[in-house]
């Protein structure tokens, strides 16, 4: 239990001993062992909270404070370094709306005695990322140490490893690359590299390669290793790989680094401004962000603050905030240090991303291609700008690999547009009476919560599904338009905002219910007229005269895509020898494989799925089939030979051409190789053209094609 949920802790002093020991605590976990409990915005509040009991009461300030100094400590394996100048953190404005930087320039106009005749003060606007500090120390330009922050005063040695991070330099260059600044602002030594320089930065992880490494935990923990884990967010997997004792390991997590100021210098003359420094590091070659930006006064800073806002989620990294320092040195001189804060910096911070809430209940969801997605039912929690009670958990594999629990409280990370999701549990926190491992299935008892048709999980497969395509309501709209589409039944003049109508307002509820439908329904909708009413009237009857293979395409079965569904009636010739067909038989066609198989017997098994197909067929839906149908029986002179389109034909479509080669047996490919047979080009026609004629391929255009397929 956190200190502050004890009635017993709101005396000034008890309260600082428990939000002091609180602190450490979580400080340890997220410095020292890369395992946070908490999310840093909850970490924050209880800073903020002693910061206040301290102003108020400075005899209860001790030296041992976390406002007084840098938490953390040296890990055991690695060597001690003491940092030459120490590693401090800065401020943090707590008003995470654009004004919030007025506080911050203010405060430096005020400290600094200007009035409101004087010029704004220059700022640099940078990032704050979301990673791990590190001090880089090189010698003569050569990399000879790299230590973490540590308490700030002492770090941990970490040079091995982070030699295996590419974007840190081993060698500067010197004298600094051209185009970078003048000598004057990199400061350039006269004989040779600094004695010392120290370049601070941040260690950080890319959210692609984050995702990537994790998928790879994942397949290691698949396969029986138990050692391995998956890591919370890109910043823990970060801190993770450099605290690796054998370097191996840490080669293996890719890792970035940008540099943002300095720690000790000698025989190197500092660029008289940040900005000038940050040129000067980039024509060393090392790493800085270009995402910085040098600006006049408040209105400077709130403006970086919503330009960079606004771009946050498309980074490929993770932020938390920006940070404004002065950017004259000479300015930061005169502003100096309070305690463990430099005066002329400040970070500035975007709404949390992430929070603690509590896990009300855990219920299932069906999208609109039949997936079961649990999701969790939150105490209501602000995050991310908005209010959220509502979490995905993706689906059950990852329920029980975070071990996520009614009860339970966890955090819930929002970022943009992105649909808030649970990203680990708070396990210390789990109460007694918590709820048992998450079970989709026994949950569910085995059907689906919206129309009670079976769910199944394919082999190889994580997520649930519903069964009940063409009957269940979560999936109406999704069956309805697959089943108009010009691929299938050829329904013209039905989108998307039309099925929106029709379904939300009861007019069809089944894909029969199409061809019920007459003038007074559909010139009831919003902005559909009588004309409009009467061309998808027509449209529909025309639809019902079809082929086999459209029609068990349209019908959505998974894994039935156009070819397949031709397959099936060329082999087949009949729908109900389709559903009644046994696994065996189903393997016996074309590119029917056990998995394809399984999904049409499931499919058909469903009775709802087999009164559906009646009753489209009650409802005058027709196509040519049996023993002397068309599908079965049409001649097939270039069955094996593969046929490639490229360009823009005369008269057909892509689509015309395609069907009309598939008739006689052809297949379309989106390739040239040595196996193709023929290339059909049209004008524009590009690289595909001058690969068939480099091998030698036979090339047709419009007229050629139909001659062939008229006398094979």
């Amino acid at each position: 239990m956190e200190p502050h949920a004890a009635a017993s802790l709101r005396e000034p002093s008890a309260r600082a001993a428990a939000l002091r020991e609180s602190l450490h605590r979580h400080a340890e976990a997220y410095y020292v062992f890369d395992e946070p409990q908490i999310p840093d915005a909850e970490y924050d509040k209880l800073f903020q909270e002693l910061q206040a009991i301290e102003a108020e009461h400075p005899e209860l300030c001790t030296a041992d404070s976390p406002t007084q100094r840098v938490i953390g400590k040296v890990l055991p394996g690695f060597r001690p370094v003491r940092h030459v100048v120490p590693m401090l953190s800065i401020r943090t404005e707590t008003d995470t709306e654009p004004s919030g930087a007025a506080t911050f320039d203010a405060r430096i106009r005020r400290e600094l005695e200007l009035t409101e005749g004087d010029p704004p003060i220059e700022y640099v606007g940078e990032l704050k990322f979301d990673g791990l500090a590190i001090n880089l120390r090189y010698e003569r330009g050569v990399l000879v140490q790299a230590a973490t922050r540590g308490d700030g005063e002492t770090g941990e040695d970490v040079t091995q490893n982070i030699r295996t991070v590419r974007q840190i330099p081993l060698r500067l260059h010197w004298p600094p690359r051209a185009g970078k600044g003048t000598r004057a602002a990199a400061g350039a030594a006269p004989y040779g590299a600094p004695a010392v320089l120290e370049v601070r930065g941040e260690l950080y992880m890319r959210r692609d390669q984050f995702e990537a490494l994790n998928e790879r935990q994942r397949a290691w923990i698949a396969a029986g290793d138990k050692r391995e884990k998956t890591f919370v967010n890109p910043r823990n997997a970060a801190a993770g790989a450099v605290r690796q004792l054998d370097p191996a390991i840490a080669a293996r997590r890719p890792l970035s680094f940008f540099a943002y100021g300095l720690g000790a210098v000698e025989g190197w003359e500092i660029p008289a401004t940040q900005s000038a420094l940050l040129d000067a590091l980039a024509a060393m070659g090392v790493p800085v962000s270009r995402d910085h930006a040098v600006v006049q006064g408040a209105e400077g800073l709130a403006a970086f603050h919503r330009t960079i806002g606004a771009k946050r989620d498309s980074l490929p990294f993770d932020i938390d905030g920006v940070v404004y320092k002065v950017d004259s040195r000479a300015l930061q001189q005169r502003l100096g240090f309070v305690s463990r804060e430099p005066r002329w910096a400040v970070a500035h911070k975007y709404p949390a991303q992430e929070q603690l809430t509590r896990v009300r209940d855990i219920d299932v969801q069906v999208g609109r291609t039949g997936k079961l997605t649990p999701v969790a039912k939150l105490e209501p929690v602000f995050v991310g700008g908005t209010t959220v009670s509502n979490a995905t958990l993706h689906n059950e594999d990852e329920v029980r690999r975070k071990d996520v629990r009614i009860g339970d409280t966890v955090i819930v990370r929002r970022a943009g547009d992105v649909i808030p999701e649970v990203v680990g549990v708070v396990v210390e926190q789990r109460p007694a009476d918590a709820g048992e491992p998450f079970d989709l299935y026994k949950r569910l008892g085995g059907k689906c919560p919206i129309c009670g048709s079976a769910i199944t999980r394919e082999e190889g497969e994580v997520d649930w599904r519903c069964s009940g395509g063409l009957f269940c309501p979560a999936q109406r709209k999704q069956a309805i338009l697959h089943f108009a589409q010009r691929r299938a039944l050829d329904i013209g003049g039905l989108g998307e905002k039309l099925v929106d109508q029709l379904v939300d307002t009861g007019a069809i509820r089944t894909l029969p219910d199409f061809f019920k439908l007459g003038p007074a329904e559909l010139t009831a909708l919003e902005r559909y007229g009588e004309k409009s009413a009467a061309n998808l009237l027509e449209s529909l009857e025309q639809s019902k005269s079809t082929t086999l293979a459209r029609f068990l395409y349209g019908l959505g079965i998974r894994h039935v895509g156009e070819t397949t569904a031709k397959d099936l009636a060329n082999h087949f010739g009949s729908i109900d020898r389709v559903i009644e067909a046994r696994l065996e038989q189903l393997l016996e066609a074309p590119d029917v494989g056990p998995v394809v198989a399984q999904s049409i017997r499931t499919f058909f098994e469903q009775r709802h799925n087999r009164e559906v197909v009646e009753q489209l067929r009650s409802a005058g839906v027709t196509w040519q089939e049996g023993p002397g149908s068309a599908a079965s029986l049409a001649p097939r002179p270039f069955a094996g030979k593969t046929f490639v389109l490229t360009g823009t034909l005369p008269k057909l479509s892509r689509d015309e051409a395609k069907e009309m080669i598939e008739s006689v047996g052809g297949k379309v490919s989106g390739s040239v190789s040595k196996k193709t047979d023929y290339v059909v080009a049209g004008s524009e026609a590009g690289s595909k053209l001058a690969k068939a004629q480099e091998l030698g391929t036979t090339v047709l255009d419009e007229a050629g094609l139909l001659g062939l397929l008229s006398n094979p």
